[in-house]
């Protein structure tokens, strides 16, 4: 068995509209504390983050009180939306839900950040079989992981999630094969 958390970064400081350097909001650096006290008894035996900086502060500090180093891997990174900043995003996520296809002229659409996040899932399993490891990880790209293995996970359970940050989902595999799910509030805790 293969266990995958994914940790959906804590609140970022939005007024920075860099995607990749997108740093976190003080309140977000509070509640990465939420993540470290949910994985400490886990055995974690490796961390992959994205590469934007709100995936891998997210995991920084419980990858530093365990001494683990923090993988980067590129295509766990978020969706592109487009090179400007939208701003009815609303919209564009309700269509992007509605239509995988969907994308702006300089963007991703959800297919392709699934195909993106589950491929580099597939390498992890194979590189990590029946390891626990930690994924840093954001909302899109983890929706979208969810709705590869559970079609029933849409647009309504996207938007519920949407600004619940930090949030944790475990994926439990045999081998390449998805067994459970389960989904963690941590202000629930």
């Amino acid at each position: 068995m293969t266990k995958v958390y994914f940790i959906r970064h804590a609140e970022p400081n939005y007024e920075n509209h860099n995607d990749m350097l997108r740093e976190l909001s003080c309140k977000g650096l509070k509640d990465r504390e939420l993540v470290t006290d949910f994985l400490l008894d886990k055995q974690i035996h490796v961390i992959l983050s994205s590469p934007y900086k709100r995936a891998v502060d997210t995991v920084r500090d419980f990858a530093e009180r365990k001494g683990i180093n923090i993988i980067l891997v590129e295509d766990f990174k978020e969706r592109r939306v487009d090179s400007s900043w939208i701003e009815d995003f609303n919209s564009f996520c309700k269509k992007q839900w509605e239509d995988f296809s969907y994308k702006l002229s300089d963007g991703e659409c959800l297919e392709e950040v699934q195909n993106r996040n589950i491929m580099a899932l597939n390498n992890l399993l194979e590189t990590y079989k029946d390891k626990n490891v930690v994924v840093g990880s954001h909302g899109t790209a983890l929706s979208t992981i969810i709705n590869y293995y559970d079609k029933t996970f849409g647009y309504s359970e996207f938007d519920k999630i949407r600004y619940l940050m930090p949030w944790v989902v475990e994926f439990t595999f045999e081998g390449k094969e998805c067994v459970s799910i389960q989904k963690y509030n941590l202000f629930e805790s």
